[in-house]
């Protein structure tokens, strides 16, 4: 029952991830939304993650993992059926904070469950990694069904995803999760000194860095290939056939590596792929050649978040636990945040530019590795 509480969780933080994406076209079109607007939604989102992941974490190291779970899917489920009888702008602006808030309580609450599932002969990081499979599978069903069982209906979509938080919260309520470990108020003094922490500030840095470039693959990378003459279906099909499909193999593969190379150096070499891959990618405009680099950038990504998350249970384990994986996940988000705004102002009117603006994502890449280099020598695990 917890494998599937763990599970089900962060494949439905998949689906949200992916929602926003999915259903503002059609917003856009019901309520005459501008793109000033949607930037604002999307930022709204952004914000709520940050907001939800940072204030869950104290939270489950004092009443436990079973609140982050259950609160986050309670909060995404309230806002996706607000979301299908929203007004306008207003509502929408309130119910995406509300979804981004309940996401980013969720993601930290799953991401706790993987030290308490023990299967043998998989590492504490490698169950990270094959659990995060789901967030990818999530990610690729909702455009999915949108699109091929809903004809991009956005209301049927947001009922289907709300039953799917329901159902997952129903079986978070009833799996049996590890109880709080102890700490029964808020010290200030033991919060300061894990915020403090050199080791969790180069963890933070080095979420923050990756969801910047995982992002910028995500919102850009269609549109730069489209500048370069690729058709719009083949950019979107190297899209999520090449780089969802490098996240999910990267992750399978990287489990049974996990168990005899420390998670530390696999950040490492990630990070080094990374800046290779992800600059090679941006050379070329033939389809073929670029999905093929694409998919190699997103098997080099794969690990990174997931054992990061690993790194900082590891190295935090005990009774904030769930404050440092939130403070982790806070600087993540604040990559979400800056890094499309950077592409954008770059890139400025021409398409064409993106290439230029692109390079942040290698250019990242290579900090990451002087950032990971760096952890050795902080204490963390």
């Amino acid at each position: 029952m917890l494998i599937l509480a763990a599970v089900l969780s962060i494949f439905v933080y998949g689906m949200i991830a992916a929602m926003l994406g999915t259903i503002l076209p059609d917003l856009s079109q019901r309520f005459k939304l501008t793109p000033a607007q949607n930037g604002r939604i999307a930022m709204a989102q952004a914000i709520g993650l940050m907001i939800g992941s940072f204030a869950a974490g104290p939270l489950m190291d004092i009443y436990g993992k079973k609140l982050g779970v259950v609160g986050g899917l309670l909060l995404i489920a309230v806002a996706l059926v607000g979301l299908r009888t929203a007004a306008g702008y207003g509502a929408i602006l309130l119910l995406i904070f509300l979804l981004g808030t309940g996401g980013g309580a969720l993601v930290n609450g799953g991401n706790a469950l993987p030290p308490d599932i023990h299967v043998e002969s998989i590492t504490t990081a490698g169950m990270y990694n094959l659990l995060n499979l789901f967030f990818g599978l999530g990610g690729l069903v909702t455009p999915l069904v949108a699109a091929r069982l809903f004809q991009n209906n956005s209301s049927r979509l947001l009922i289907f995803a709300a039953t799917g938080a329901t159902v997952a919260m129903l079986i978070a309520v009833m799996a049996q999760m590890a109880p709080p470990v102890g700490q029964v108020a808020f010290q200030a003094s033991a919060v300061t000194q894990v915020l403090t922490s050199p080791a969790l500030l180069l963890l933070s840095a080095t979420l923050f860095l990756y969801v910047s470039a995982e992002c910028g693959v995500w919102n850009w990378l269609a549109r730069h290939l489209i500048a370069q003459g690729v058709p719009e279906s083949k950019a979107l099909t190297i899209l999520s056939l090449g780089f969802a499909l490098g996240l999910l193999l990267g992750r399978v593969a990287v489990s049974p590596v996990l168990s005899s190379i420390a998670p530390s150096h696999v950040l490492l070499g990630s990070a080094a792929l990374m800046a290779i891959t992800t600059f090679l990618m941006l050379q070329s405009s033939s389809p073929t050649a670029a999905w093929f680099l694409v998919f190699l950038a997103g098997i080099a990504m794969a690990p990174v978040f997931p054992t990061t998350l690993a790194i900082v249970n590891a190295t935090f384990s005990g009774a904030l636990v769930a404050t440092a994986t939130g403070v982790a996940l806070t600087a993540g988000w604040l990559g979400l945040v800056v890094s499309s705004p950077i592409i954008g102002s770059v890139a400025g009117d021409d398409p064409r530019r993106l290439k230029k603006a692109l390079l942040l994502l290698p250019a990242f890449s290579v900090l990451m590795v002087i950032v990971t280099l760096a952890l050795g020598n902080a204490g963390a695990k």
